[in-house]
């Protein structure tokens, strides 16, 4: 298994808790025990570091491996979802969290290597899709065995079936939730 070097969350958590108390001051003295701990503050901390340094290895792995980025990979598996192969690149970019303009961008790489076209809506000249090409298809098919050891080796491998159930439903209550990887079906996050 891969090693990711980190200082330990608590030490963060301490050296982040020390550096805003000064700030904070009378702020907290009415506050309930919210983020007001380093105790509280290590959960989010670990929870922020562990979050980047998968995304951040997941990341390297496909882009080594498929010359894709993770969300070069979110959008192809989107499109190749979706009815037809193909999204409104508004409902699209909305989905991955992006602006227009950074939809935009990452759309045009991928109609530059072939991966997604550009469709037009015969109805509407001012709706425009994304849709993933054969080829595109194919990429996210071979990328899928990729990203999905990475996911295994990173994060499942770690942890029980009873652990990764009640960790779901623990971050099922944070906004946005399930929505990027298909609402937790199986085989959500690949082909």
């Amino acid at each position: 298994m891969r090693q990711i070097s980190r200082l330990p969350s608590s030490v963060l958590a301490r050296q982040l808790w020390s550096s805003v108390t000064p700030w904070l001051g009378s702020t907290l003295a009415g506050m309930s025990a919210t983020v007001d701990t380093p105790a509280v503050l290590d959960s989010w901390v670990s929870f922020l570091r562990s979050h980047a340094a998968v995304t951040r290895q997941l990341n390297a792995e496909l882009l080594h491996a498929h010359g894709l980025t993770l969300n070069d990979y979110e959008v192809m598996l989107l499109l190749a979802k979706a009815p037809g192969g193909k999204m409104r690149r508004v409902d699209l970019a909305e989905s991955v969290l992006l602006t227009a303009s950074g939809i935009t961008r990452l759309l045009g790489g991928l109609e530059r290597t072939g991966l997604v076209a550009k469709a037009v809506c015969q109805s509407d000249a001012r709706v425009s899709y994304a849709e993933l090409t054969p080829a595109g298809h194919e990429r996210l098919r071979q990328a899928s065995a990729t990203h999905l050891a990475g996911i295994a080796e990173l994060f499942t491998s770690r942890f029980s079936a009873d652990e990764l159930a009640q960790l779901g439903t623990l971050l099922s209550r944070l906004p946005m939730t399930g929505k990027a990887c298909g609402g937790g079906e199986a085989g959500a996050c690949g082909i």
